[in-house]
């Protein structure tokens, strides 16, 4: 299961808005590894109203190591009708691969699911990539149940060129 400590040389933290350039930076690493598309060029911009405005939408979690932002994770609060209940949707959870390994990934998802817990969620959902054999034993070591779906996407406006 996940413990409450943080590996030696860095720590975990609510990211700032000063941080935009660093999470746009992890969240374009992120992209290519999961073999996504390209991040847009705007995106610190694009988040910024989404993470720091009055009513922020959804918040971020940052690994400081020393100074370097080495790895993010972003949620947002939701509502499960079937339950009756809210629960976090964890959009992103990433650690540069140099630090992978080092304990960060579980101190991470251990952050989200204290501020879940925070917030009065009742559980924490997310999906990772089948083909990502690495992350799914991650998350089974967790403690994470799988829960078979199928990933759908809708555009609601034509694509930008």
């Amino acid at each position: 299961m996940l413990k409450d400590t943080e590996p030696p040389g860095g720590v975990i933290r609510p990211a700032i808005a000063a941080d935009l350039p660093e999470i746009a930076r992890l969240c374009a690493a992120h992209a290519a590894f999961e073999r996504a598309e390209p991040t847009p060029v705007d995106l610190a911009t694009r988040l910024e109203p989404v993470l720091f405005s009055a009513h922020p939408r959804a918040w971020c979690l940052v690994v400081d190591h020393g100074g370097e932002l080495i790895g993010y994770a972003t949620c947002s609060l939701e509502f499960s009708t079937w339950q009756a209940t809210d629960y976090v949707h964890l959009d992103c959870l990433f650690i540069t691969e140099p630090h992978r390994g080092e304990g960060w990934g579980h101190a991470l998802l251990n952050a989200v699911k204290n501020a879940a817990t925070a917030r009065g969620a009742a559980h924490v959902q997310w999906q990772t990539p089948d083909w990502n054999s690495d992350a799914i034993r991650f998350y089974h070591r967790a403690g994470a149940r799988a829960r078979s779906k199928v990933r759908f996407s809708l555009p609601t406006r034509p694509a930008e060129t």
